[in-house]
């Protein structure tokens, strides 16, 4: 049996557009709203497919402010959980990279090198993120079987439901993965809570 046939909870996960404010470190202690580009980027990411029983959003304004027209233009459910917010990016929220390599620049690299355990100062784990994402993730589908569900949220997201279904290590998922603006990725969990990425997949 595929994976389109199996039975289970779909999960639909779509990035934010473009955000208001300068390319910098943008994490859960930043946030900025969307751009008119950000909002058409969203928009033109979801034409294709309006079929789902339930909106789940990050509580940031990047995701929450089309989650909520979104919801009310499809009737649907809106759930709003801080669960889904992006990594905390400490010290380095809202700063952008050239301000960072200039002024903290061994630290940047050591960052990029090893983005699991050399964190900004006061940022969050990698680990603590990945599992409280993944953990709402089980949660979600243990209480919604058998629905379709369109999750808004943020790159580090995408990245945990890559990781998790490919077994892929957490720092090549950092170093290896450029998550575009209004991306989207799909997966499924079964009915014994494995879940699978879907691929090619689209919205």
């Amino acid at each position: 049996m595929s994976p389109e046939q199996t039975p289970g909870t779909r999960f639909d996960i779509l990035r934010h557009g473009e955000p208001d404010g300068e390319d910098c470190f943008r994490g859960s202690g930043v946030d900025h709203p969307l751009t008119d580009l950000g909002w058409s980027q969203m928009q033109s990411a979801i034409a294709q497919n309006t079929q789902w029983d339930l909106i789940v959003s990050s509580s940031l304004s990047r995701c929450l402010d089309f989650a909520k027209k979104l919801s009310t233009d499809l009737s649907l459910d809106l759930i709003i959980d801080d669960d889904l917010k992006e990594i905390g990016f400490g010290t380095w929220e809202g700063r952008s990279k050239e301000d960072v390599k200039a002024n903290d620049g061994d630290a940047y690299k050591q960052f990029c090198l090893d983005p699991v355990n050399k964190r900004p100062v006061g940022a969050e784990p990698l680990e603590k993120f990945f599992n409280r994402v993944w953990h709402k993730l089980e949660l979600l589908s243990a209480e919604h079987k058998g629905k379709r569900i369109l999750i808004i949220a943020h790159a580090g997201v995408i990245r945990v439901i890559i990781a998790k279904t490919m077994g892929l290590a957490l720092n090549d998922v950092y170093n290896q993965l450029k998550i575009e603006y209004a991306a989207t990725i799909s997966c499924r969990f079964n009915d014994k809570g494995k879940a699978v990425l879907l691929l090619p997949s689209s919205l």
